[in-house]
């Protein structure tokens, strides 16, 4: 380790992404992309942008975006913040909102990115268990804290909580702020943006990486109330400016307004993981209820790890944790009908 770095630094456990690799005919169902491109309309708008306007600096407010938000979820361009990704929105979250002399928490699996933050920018946390089900309990939340994040749907499970639970936990903690991270909630979750007029507690976060196809562009949002949002802006003023450049403000304003598209896009997902589900289950596999873009499943009598390994000796990527509890398991992205047919097929080989 460099000694000339901080202390800071040498604290750190960073996050572990999904691999990518480059294997040819590969089949990658480990980092939850989209099997389906981005909107048309989304790619005619950034290849327009694509012009002499480049050499000016983009708008550092990302007004454009921030309106498509409020058009799309009936809101003022007030409740909307708009980052590089929602994990930078996540990033500027932690250190906004969530550092408080009460603990932050937050369940014991779930986005693993969660705790780096905590480490990065000196938040105690406390991970509250999953119950037996892999479900989040919110009478399990019952106790002082300094805030909370939920992911809903959960990553890695892909279990949502049901909105009646969430606005449950956000009436329980008036004083905290509640953070639901809905990066999967648009493959059959309800969204907790519906509450925001109720619970000036809320902070909700969305990303356009799964739904809207455009992993690759780097554009998240939070919406919540003025008073949340206006911090989570002083934050952005003081580490970057301009996080979101012209082409991808372009592109994610054309994907947002494309509603049609991602429901289409994401209806298809939704049959292919029923599909998959109930094949998974013929090969004795017992799967989580997911709402998201992957299953979590396992099997009684092999090894996760084992499983994993095999799968890509044949060219199939998926995700395998390491984490107790959950070492068995194994994250599988929807790919299309295709993929996941080709992979019913391999894992009936190894099998």
């Amino acid at each position: 380790m460099s000694r000339f770095w901080s202390d800071v630094v040498h604290g750190l456990t960073p996050y572990t992404p999904g691999e990518q690799v480059q294997i040819p005919g590969l089949i990658k169902l480990n980092t939850n992309e989209n099997p389906y491109g981005p909107s048309p309309k989304a790619m005619a708008a950034m290849q327009a942008a694509l012009n002499d306007g480049l050499r000016k600096y983009s708008d550092p407010n990302s007004t454009a975006v921030k309106d498509a938000v409020a058009r799309r979820f009936g809101l003022t361009r007030e409740q909307v913040f708009v980052g590089n990704s929602s994990d930078e929105v996540l990033a500027h979250t932690f250190h906004a909102l969530l550092k408080h002399e009460l603990p932050l928490l937050s369940p014991d699996i779930s986005y693993s990115f969660y705790p780096t933050y905590c480490s990065l920018y000196g938040i105690e946390a406390v991970q509250v268990p999953l119950n037996e089900r892999f479900e989040i309990d919110i009478n399990d939340y019952a106790r002082p804290c300094g805030a909370i994040i939920l992911a809903n749907p959960n990553a890695p499970t892909g279990i949502a909580l049901p909105l009646e639970r969430i606005e449950a936990l956000l009436a329980a903690h008036p004083d905290q702020v509640v953070v639901i991270d809905e990066a999967y909630v648009d493959f059959g979750a309800d969204s907790a943006i519906a509450l925001l007029g109720r619970h000036d507690n809320l902070l909700v976060i969305q990303t356009l990486s799964k739904s809207r196809s455009l992993a690759g562009l780097r554009v998240g949002f939070a919406v919540g109330h003025p008073d949340l949002i206006a911090g989570l802006e002083r934050v952005k003023n003081s580490f970057n400016c301009y996080p979101l450049g012209q082409v991808a403000q372009a592109g994610a304003v054309a994907a947002i307004d494309d509603v049609a598209y991602m429901e289409q896009t994401s209806q298809a997902i939704i049959a292919s993981r029923a599909w998959l589900t109930a094949q998974m289950a013929a090969l004795g596999f017992e799967t989580l209820p997911s709402h998201a873009n992957f299953i979590f499943t396992r099997h009684p009598q092999h090894d996760g790890a084992t499983l994993a390994a095999a799968l890509r000796e044949r060219a199939i990527l998926v995700r395998h944790f390491k984490a107790v509890r959950i070492d068995q398991f194994l994250r599988i992205s929807i790919g299309t009908d295709e993929e996941c047919a080709r992979l019913v097929e391999v894992l009936r080989d190894i099998l």
